[in-house]
């Protein structure tokens, strides 16, 4: 009895061992591919600058749609809207045509340029001036000339129409155009660019600026100093209204954050669209 128990036992023993060998030599089945690094998912926020906004939301886009379960969101308010809420920890990405201000110095802010806006005077199609000086401009957005006879236009009344002071593109003309004088009180202040350009062309007699990525043809771009804009011309130095366009973070990026702007930094990004959508290579013109 004992002998057949220990049979048993024997028998029972071996099958396992041989269960156990043939589940160790079992491979994958060859033909199941192995699963696609993806970027980490999460959700992340960029805003300020609404010159730059067209650039970021492509890139947002195209990165959202190699990326699965990546979400960027993208929006305006103004490029000091942008520094002040990078450097609160509100969003992750501030979109800027200034550089970063004093005050915000200290908070740690990483500077990341990603490409170069260039900016124009913009009027009403009714408007027959087409060159301005900049002594001119300056005494336009100042106050001091309020006619467009006075500048060799005909007898009508000059409307500004500009951006608030949360503005980088004001901040830009202001220091460039009219070397850091502010803008007369009688100008209106739009909170957007593309709001500001509607208004340059429903006004009779307006002026205001925007960056060529937002030019439309219900407005007039004029020459500067005699000279009109172009790729070439600020690239050669001719014409000097232009920004370096920045997405600040805090501290250095990491996870999707840094892999959305390596993205917009790629060679692949740049070279499609940056000069399509009328910015020009931060690689043309290193600060």
């Amino acid at each position: 009895m004992f002998k057949t128990k220990s049979k048993i036992a024997l028998v029972s023993t071996t099958l396992i061992a041989l269960l156990t060998l043939v589940g160790c030599g079992q491979k994958a089945d060859p033909t199941t591919p192995a699963p696609a690094p993806t970027v980490e998912k999460k959700t992340i926020s960029a805003a300020g600058s609404t010159a730059l906004q067209p650039l970021v939301k492509l890139a947002a886009d195209e990165f959202m749609s190699k990326n699965a379960g990546v979400q960027v969101n993208t929006s305006g308010g103004g490029s000091f809207t942008g520094l002040n809420n990078v450097a609160s920890g509100s969003i992750d990405i501030g979109n800027s045509d200034v550089e970063v201000t004093n005050e915000l110095k200290d908070k740690g802010l990483v500077d990341h340029q990603v490409a170069i806006a260039p900016f124009l005077i913009i009027v009403n199609k009714d408007v027959t001036v087409d060159n301005l000086t900049k002594e001119q401009l300056t005494d336009i957005f100042t106050g001091k000339i309020t006619n467009w006879k006075d500048v060799g236009g005909k007898d009508s009344k000059i409307s500004i129409i500009g951006r608030a002071k949360s503005s980088g593109s004001r901040a830009t003309i202001s220091k460039i155009v009219m070397d850091g004088k502010d803008f007369t009180d009688a100008a209106a202040a739009q909170d957007s660019t593309g709001n500001l350009i509607t208004g340059v062309a429903q006004t009779p007699g307006a002026i205001g600026y925007c960056d060529a990525a937002y030019l439309k043809d219900t407005v007039k771009a004029l020459k500067y100093n005699g000279v009109e804009y172009s790729v070439e011309t600020v690239v050669n130095g001719q014409y000097p209204i232009y920004a370096f366009e920045h997405m600040y973070t805090k501290g250095e990026p990491t996870g999707t954050v840094k892999a959305f702007l390596d993205y917009i930094m790629s060679k692949e990004f740049q070279e499609k669209n940056v000069e399509k959508t009328g910015f020009i290579p931060v690689s043309l013109l290193k600060k």
